[in-house]
């Protein structure tokens, strides 16, 4: 249902369409997140609720959960709606 309706939507309003919902961000740097949007601005900063963050280190990888976060769209690489966590 969201590839066809992604064709005709701005990309604010597709993100806004997945408040309430989960979301995977993958980040710049070697990190991704998945949580639930709450909100969001014109520059894509959002805040997320129940975020699990990975983090790709040299000593393997780590995951941190967190209640709630404010992440900075600049460090945005791309946004999956819908994207569940892997198993850890």
């Amino acid at each position: 249902v969201l590839s066809s309706m992604a064709s005709q939507l701005l990309p604010l309003e597709l993100v806004d369409k997945c408040i309430g919902s989960r979301i995977h961000v993958i980040m710049k740097s070697e990190r991704e997140i998945f949580g639930t949007l709450l909100g969001f601005d014109d520059y894509v900063n959002m805040v997320l609720e129940d975020v699990i963050e990975y983090e790709t280190t040299s000593e393997g990888r780590r995951v941190t959960k967190l209640e709630q976060i404010l992440l900075n769209g600049n460090n945005i690489a791309m946004l999956v709606p819908g994207g569940e966590a892997p198993d850890v």
